[in-house]
């Protein structure tokens, strides 16, 4: 038959489940990607007070006209 775990080891054990889950938690949160080597490009980013959905393509005024 099996014998009873004493109060002591059944705290330790919840204990030590607690540590490992924070630590685990800490480290996931920690686990971020990597850093770029190298910064984007400007022509990436939308010009300021124009929808992002705006090319240079569209807002071209050198642009062929039957668009």
């Amino acid at each position: 038959m099996l014998e009873r775990t004493s109060t002591t080891e059944r705290y330790t054990r919840g204990v030590a489940a607690a540590v490992v889950a924070v630590v685990t938690l800490v480290l996931a949160a920690n686990a971020g990607p990597a850093r770029a080597t190298e910064a984007r490009p400007a022509e990436a980013r939308p010009a300021e007070g124009r929808p992002a959905w705006q090319t240079a393509a569209t807002t071209n005024p050198a642009a062929p006209a039957d668009r």
